[in-house]
């Protein structure tokens, strides 16, 4: 296939619209269902490179769920505690091999902001991926190849209309890469640049104790980082992406945004979430949606009579500002990336309220010392990578 043609660009008036490779060759990637569009295809390209690198740096299956270009999760494979489970709806008697392990993760990093996403898999997908897939709302998946009952399965999804893309695995793009904006052409050499354990060696703090799973959360949060809008923060615990910051013009608010979003994964293992009981038949988005105001500070919306009674069985105790607040100083061993450097401490002041005790960062602010005294502070770790990871 050397040309796809889209039902549209970005938005519905933006016509004709295609893929296709500039130098007349086959695309790399070959559609095996449903129609994908353009802002799919953005996701299933960035996706994928995220999932690949993220592979080659730990050796371990990797999986994305993005959403406008940025990921909403990203995760490797590790196994799923029960609680784990639990707060991804993962059905007692399913099957979880490694890659399903990664997606369910990556997918429950930000159950919210998934909705509808675009999977992306460094491995071949197969029935056990497919099968939990098969019950979310995402609008399509990307991976080097499927097995003949995870195709069957995806299918299924959409009427029949799911978005299954296959990438060639060995594909190498082009060393420069262009892109038009405004009528002007912009040219650029290909982020190529690799990222593994050798940028984690400069700890520029006192504490110089960096276990092996905070090296590579660190990788998990700098890959992630690579393919998120910038200014982009990322925190990252287990392997997992907690909590992304993406897209923000000023670095302490990406702090603050992803440090909320880690902040709600950790909350919804609070007994008092765990213990909620939904009505029988509840649409998975509504139910994430009601987790979602139920630890907020709007929980009236669920919790007041003639509203909880459309979710709960029964009506739930108040997880109160104290509770949540005493709940979240629990959360420790919290990795947070940024793909610069923080200009400032209070970065770092607000990372630590979210458990973190690993910060990988580039370095170079003209402020580098208070942002170290300010590790120092709290007995942090901190790797200065020396290389930013903008992209836009």
């Amino acid at each position: 296939m050397k040309e796809f043609e889209l039902k549209y660009g970005c938005n519905p008036n933006q016509k004709p619209a295609k893929i296709y490779m500039k130098d007349g060759s086959e695309l790399p990637v070959t559609v095996l269902n449903g129609r994908p569009g353009y802002i799919n295809f953005l996701d299933a390209l960035n996706s994928w490179q995220l999932v690949k690198e993220l592979k080659e740096a730990t050796g371990l299956p990797s999986a994305a769920s993005f959403k406008h270009v940025s990921p909403a999760g990203a995760a490797v494979g590790l196994p799923l505690s029960e609680t784990d489970k639990k707060i991804y709806f993962v059905r007692p008697d399913a099957e979880l091999s490694p890659i399903a392990c990664a997606y369910i993760r990556a997918r429950g990093a930000d159950r919210l902001c998934s909705y509808g996403d675009w999977a992306a898999l460094s491995d071949t997908c197969d029935a056990a991926t497919a099968a939990y897939l098969k019950d979310e709302v995402s609008d399509g998946i990307i991976a080097p190849a499927y097995t003949d009952e995870a195709l069957e399965i995806l299918k299924t999804k959409k009427k029949g209309g799911y978005n299954v893309v296959q990438i060639d695995p060995d594909y190498v793009p082009a060393a420069q890469e262009c892109k038009d904006v405004f009528g002007v052409t912009f040219e650029q050499g290909h982020n190529n640049f690799r990222i593994d354990e050798s940028l984690l060696a400069n700890i520029v703090t006192e504490n110089k104790e960096l276990p092996q799973q905070a090296k590579i959360d660190m990788i998990v949060a700098l890959i992630t980082l690579k393919y998120t809008q910038s200014n982009s923060v990322c925190y990252v615990k287990d392997g997992q992406a907690i909590g992304v910051g993406a897209g923000q013009q000023s670095r302490i608010h990406c702090t603050r945004l992803a440090g909320q979003k880690a902040d709600n994964w950790y909350l919804r293992q609070n007994p008092k979430v765990l213990g909620l009981q939904f009505i029988d038949g509840i649409r998975r988005a509504d139910r994430d949606n009601a987790i979602d105001i139920y630890t907020s500070d709007e929980y009236d919306d669920v919790l007041r009579d003639g509203e909880w009674q459309k979710v709960f069985k029964v009506r739930p105790e108040v997880l109160t500002a104290e509770e949540k607040k005493a709940w979240i100083t629990t959360q420790s061993g919290v990795t947070c990336g940024s793909d610069a450097f923080f200009p400032f401490g209070d970065n770092v002041e607000r990372a630590r309220k979210s458990g973190v005790q690993y910060i990988a960062e580039p370095g170079g602010s003209i402020r580098d010392d208070h942002v170290i005294d300010t590790a120092n502070k709290y007995g942090i770790v901190m790797a200065f990578t020396g290389m930013r990871l903008f992209h836009h």
